[in-house]
Formats: C-alpha cells, structure tokens, sequence
C-alpha cells in the first residue's frame, strides 16, 4: 500500500510548527482576556503553552476522566518533546489539555464552561450574520437548481469563518476564492437517484459557518432530496470554534428569530424538523479522537454505513478522512477514501498542508504562483466518492 509522511510539527518554519509557535499563543492569549479566569487556570493554561512549544508531553492526570483513553492513543508518545507528535495527533491533545486547564471537566465553577464561548457568541450576534440572513430573502426567487448551487457554495465557503485561522488570515487572504475541484454533480446526482435519501453531514465550526450548513440541510429536507439529515457535531468544545449541540440550537435560534422572512421560516423549519426526527443531532467520543476516520469504531461505521451520502465539513474531518499525511496533491482522493463506510463528500477550505485528488494541471499552476495555496484559505474543493 502506497503512504506517505506523516505530517509533523517538529519542523521550523512549517506551517504545523506555526501553529504550535505563532497561533496557538495568540488564541491562548485570547481565551484569556475574554473570561475572568483564575490565577489557577491562568497558571495551567501557562504551562500548557510553555510545555507544548518547548517541552515533553506529560499525560493527563490520573483523575481525569479519559486518562487512560489517552495514553491507549498517545502510545509512546508521551515522556517525549512536542515536536516528535504528529500534526493531528498535538494539535488534538493540545486543545483537550486547554479544557483541563480551564477546569472545563473537572467539579467547581468553571466546569462545562465553553471557554471559546465568547468568541462564537460574538461572531454569531454580529452585523455580519444579520447581512447574511438577510441576504436569505433572495432565495425564493431563484431556480431550485441555482438555489442548491448558491447554498453549497456557502456551506464550502462558510468555512473561512473558522475562527483560529481567523487569527492570521490576512486581509487579502479574506477576499479571494477559488475552488480548484468540484464534484458537485455527482453529489447531487447521487441524492437524486436514491428514493429516500438519509444524508449525514460532519459539522466543522459554529457561528458563521455554521449558519450556512443549517441552510442547506434545510434545502435538502424541503426539497425531498433527502428524507432524514443527521447532523454530527463534537460532544464538547474543541479546536476554537467546533460546533456543539449548544451551537447547534443557538443557531438555529438565531434563524428563528430573525427579522428577515425567510431567515425566520428556515429557523421554524429547523425546529420543527428536529421535533419530528426527521433532522437528528448527534455526537460520538470518537469526533474528538486524535486518529483518522479509518481507525472509527464499529458503532460509529453502523451509524454512517446506511446514508446515502455523509458530507464532511471543514480542514479537519478532511484531514481525518485522508489522514494526515504529505500525499501527492494528484494522488487519488477515491483511492484514499474507499474504506468510508458510505458514499462521502468533502467540502473543504484549504487551511492546512494535506491534499489529494487534484488534477495535474491544476497543482502545476498553483504551485507556480509561489503563494502558499495550500493553507492560505483562499482555494476550496468539493471531492466526491459515490
């Protein structure tokens, strides 16, 4: 079987190392001024970020609740520099240590606490997303064929609203986009040849980009092309923005009590659709797991193995689905994908150094821009396995 190196964040200068050294200590710094924590917290969450930029991983104290559910997926890691982790691996456990630090599962005042709360509360209460949801009044007018166009590619693009990157996006980064794969007839042609579709769809982040998904699995419902949506979201907060259960209702709240008409009738629909069953929230420990979809336990594959299409959202459940690893860009993304235990679509901003199922072309031309196209955020895809 043909692999590839796992990516690390060992190496100065790479985008996984800048993460850890540029990214990370300004998103801790931000959690810090946004909730009056401790001096004990503040003092965790210090160390934390000393350690993972310059130390060796220690593991979980005994008492937490997963201790030994980490140390079954660090294996040897722990005991040895930061740097030796691979990329998804760290950047997993780094924010499961940042809710150790805040005393996010541990009994006392800060337990349950979402410490990246205000940032998604803030995004989702801005002028932005009421310009956005007004912007939904366009929507009857249009064709149900440039309708579906129009809302996927807001669920694609919505994901620059990721608020970690957010962080070191560039203003120039924000205005451009271009998507350099798109499969999407064969998704929709896929949902149109089932009878009753039931579409699963990984979430990826609140707020902003959460908003539009919503959208959509509306779209999808009330257009018949599919009969049932499960949304997967994470069982707690994670990576900065990852969407909860909470998000989930406090956006479809938004939606409901919108001024805008059509806004409010897709927040109602929302509602009534999760009253019905025929919208379901679910979530898995597995969604925050370390490990790449390949490694899913077997409930979790019974779950998704009888959609008929499940839809993943964002740079990490990308990551997860390919793994983590330094492919070709043209190495084939069905080839990579084949053990899903259903048909799957990635819709994906670029954010991070992972890529496959490219045309040559298409990867010759980027790469003679010398722009790095691969994390800059500004080139989306949508890859299809049907």
């Amino acid at each position: 079987m043909t692999t590839a190196p796992v990516i690390g964040i060992g190496v100065p200068g790479t985008f996984a190392w800048g993460v850890f050294h540029e990214r990370h200590p300004k998103l801790v710094q931000q959690v810090l001024d946004a909730l009056p924590y401790g001096p004990a917290q503040r003092a965790a969450v210090g160390e934390l970020l000393a350690e993972s930029t310059g130390g060796v991983l220690q593991p979980l104290d005994k008492t937490a609740h997963d201790h030994q559910q980490w140390l079954d997926w660090g294996g040897d890691l722990f005991g040895r520099p930061w740097g030796e982790a691979p990329f998804l691996w760290a950047e997993s456990y780094f924010y499961r240590r940042l809710l150790e630090a805040t005393g996010y599962f541990r009994p006392g005042a800060w337990h349950g606490i979402d410490p990246f709360a205000p940032f998604k509360n803030a995004e989702l209460a801005g002028q932005t997303v009421d310009e956005e949801m007004a912007a939904l009044d366009d929507l009857p007018s249009l064709s149900a064929e440039k309708r579906a166009e129009v809302l996927l590619s807001s669920a694609l693009w919505g994901n620059r609203a990721d608020l970690s990157f957010q962080v070191t996006a560039s203003s120039a980064e924000a205005r451009t986009s271009t998507v350099i794969a798109n499969d999407s007839s064969p998704l929709w042609s896929a949902l149109a040849a089932a009878e009753r579709a039931r579409v699963c769809v990984m979430a990826d982040n609140a707020g902003r980009e959460l908003l539009p998904d919503l959208v959509l699995v509306d779209h999808l419902l009330t257009s018949s092309q599919a009969a049932e949506v499960v949304l997967y979201v994470k069982p707690f907060p994670s990576y900065v923005s990852d969407a909860t259960t909470a998000d989930v209702l406090a956006t479809v709240e938004r939606l409901h009590a919108a001024p805008g008409r059509e806004a409010a009738r897709i927040g109602g629909r929302l509602r009534e659709a999760m009253s019905r069953g025929t919208l379901a929230v679910r979530t898995h420990p597995f969604l925050c797991a370390p490990l790449p979809f390949r490694d899913m336990p077997a409930d979790l594959r019974a779950d998704l193995s009888g959609a008929t299409m499940t839809i993943l959202k964002g740079d990490l459940n990308y990551r997860r689905l390919v793994e983590d690893r330094l492919w070709g860009a043209t190495t084939s993304f069905a080839g990579r994908v084949a053990y899903f235990p259903s048909p799957v679509a990635a819709l994906r901003t670029l954010k991070s150094d992972v890529i496959v199922g490219l045309d040559g072309q298409v990867v010759a031309g980027l790469d003679a821009t010398g722009e790095p196209w691969r994390t800059s955020g500004t080139y989306g895809l949508i890859q299809v396995c049907a």
